[in-house]
């Protein structure tokens, strides 16, 4: 757990206490905070009672007694409108904050310059962040991971001091062609062993970097934007500033990290590159178009390209069955320019084998989750596509004979940006409140079936998909839609998923190995 030092003696409100909550009032009271807790559900607020969390109804406090609110992300800052008691602090000048902002504020204190890679994007965080702290690891570092990704940062082990003295950012610009100690092992002899290094890996969301003021990451990675969350950010009515507004509070994340990575394959995160270049160091990476200097995909190799044009190869996804489609390429470019940009900086010698750290990646769950086979059928779990983009991804990943499960709780635009991947779906099976709304768009355009529930159109898909003459159909949950019209959560609907696939007769896992 990280102590809240910083906050000692301080008299501290916390809204919310989920698992966040609950790990920032364990850090601010093992730092010696005084802290008010509170949450309005009665569930929440006797669960945490019973662990003896001190709760104080924060309608009825004195704010002018208050250091500072530490709001959980869930709960709204700006939009649709502020939550009452993040009014009540602004009314009485009181900062909010979040718990990824505690962090930061320890490691300046007691470990600056410490290693801390942070990440955002719209699509494809959790599986970035995931990959980078896996290649970390595999060169042999202590990797503390959490944020967004579903870990407090707060109950992660503490930041510490650098050995050595304070890594300095390296001069523009950062991605180069040549051969690095980190890469790969080349002729000439062994890099010496690095020191091991405790290095935080933190996945964050708009919500929580728009609670962290100070955010200040080593590495900050930027994967892409597109619209989500809008009304959290924006007014109902102005979809185009509900967007201006998102994108810049993605900024700020690469805007202060010493070096910043930015994927370009979309105009607003290539935009917001260019006004990075002014700031300090910086590395592209695209998985759509080439590079110099920058990283990037070139006839199936990741590569890393210096301003001449100069490339290095690195590693190939081809085969990995948990890096599969191209939105992978783009998350695993960044997680290596992560990782090699951080040896750069950090100075010291290591060697990372590219190409085994990557195919011993085991993926996350509902991500492009490959939960079983039966026969020539594979079935792929990509509940976490609660968004027509995260879709996209998964149904750019096959040419054909996919037999897909969508619907849910419908998100604004619907489906629609999917019709240029219509024609490589063999049949669609609808869930959910959508279904109509979904039936409407693919009519006359792909054959659907409305069968309500994810059991009744496992059990269609798969049957019609054992029948497909293809090599290997492939029934694919990728919702397009939030969960919250049947299920709790996008992991509650992945288990519900997977539990059922794994209990249809003649399944096996099915996942090659790497």
């Amino acid at each position: 757990m990280i102590r809240a030092t910083t906050f000692a003696g301080k008299r501290i409100a916390v809204f919310g206490l989920g698992g966040s909550g609950q790990a920032t009032v364990a850090s601010l009271l093992a730092g010696g905070a005084l802290v008010s807790a509170w949450d309005d559900g009665e569930k929440s607020r006797e669960a945490v009672a019973r662990a003896g969390v001190p709760l104080v109804d924060l309608r009825s406090v004195d704010w002018s007694m208050i250091d500072a609110l530490v709001l959980a992300p869930g709960v709204p800052l700006t939009h649709p409108a502020p939550h009452w008691s993040v009014l009540a602090a602004q009314a009485a000048g009181v900062e909010v904050i979040g718990d990824i902002e505690i962090f930061c504020r320890e490691r300046r204190a007691t470990a600056p310059g410490s290693p801390f890679i942070a990440i955002t994007g719209t699509n494809g965080k959790s599986t970035t962040t995931a990959l980078i702290a896996h290649v970390l690891r595999a060169a042999g570092h202590d990797v503390q991971m959490g944020g967004n990704i579903g870990v407090p940062v707060l109950s992660l082990d503490p930041p510490a001091p650098v050995a050595g003295g304070q890594p300095k950012a390296h001069d523009a610009p950062v991605a180069g062609g040549q051969p690095k100690a980190h890469d790969a092992p080349v002729a000439g002899g062994q890099p010496k062993a690095h020191e091991k290094s405790r290095i935080h890996v933190i996945e964050m969301s708009s919500f929580q970097i728009d609670l962290t003021p100070s955010l200040a990451p080593t590495i900050g990675v930027l994967l892409n934007l597109s619209p989500d969350h809008l009304d959290r950010h924006g007014p109902a009515d102005d979809a185009a500033l509900a967007m201006r507004n998102y994108a810049a509070i993605k900024e700020r994340l690469v805007a202060a990290a010493d070096v910043a990575l930015v994927g370009v394959d979309d105009d607003q995160c290539a935009d917001i590159l260019k006004r990075r270049l002014a700031l300090g160091p910086v590395a592209p990476f695209s998985a759509r178009r080439p590079l110099k200097p920058g990283y990037c995909e070139h006839d199936g190799w990741l590569i890393c390209s210096d301003a001449t044009g100069l490339a290095v190869k690195l590693a190939t996804t081809a085969g990995i069955a948990t890096l599969r489609g191209s939105h992978n390429v783009q998350n695993a470019l960044a997680a290596i320019a992560a990782v090699r940009e951080w040896h750069a900086i950090d100075g010291r010698q290591a060697v990372v084998d590219w190409q085994a750290a990557l195919a011993s990646y085991p993926g996350l769950p509902h991500r492009m989750e490959q939960v079983g086979r039966a026969g020539k059928v594979i079935f792929i779990n990509d509940s976490k596509a609660t968004n027509a983009d995260s879709t996209e991804k998964a149904l750019a990943s096959w040419d054909r004979d996919i037999y897909w499960i969508a619907g849910g709780k419908p998100k604004e635009g619907g489906i629609r940006p999917l019709a240029p991947y219509f024609g490589r779906i063999a049949k669609a099976y609808l869930i959910g409140v959508a279904s109509d709304d979904f039936a409407a768009t693919l009519d006359g355009h792909v054959d659907y079936v409305r069968c309500g529930t994810i059991a009744a159109a496992l059990n269609a898909a798969a049957a019609d998909a054992a029948l497909s003459s293809g090599a290997e159909p492939v029934v694919l949950l990728s919702p397009a839609c939030a969960s919250y019209d049947q299920f709790r959560s996008f992991e509650h609907r992945g288990d519900v998923f997977r539990d059922l696939v794994r209990a249809m007769p003649g399944m096996t896992d099915g996942v090659p190995p790497a």
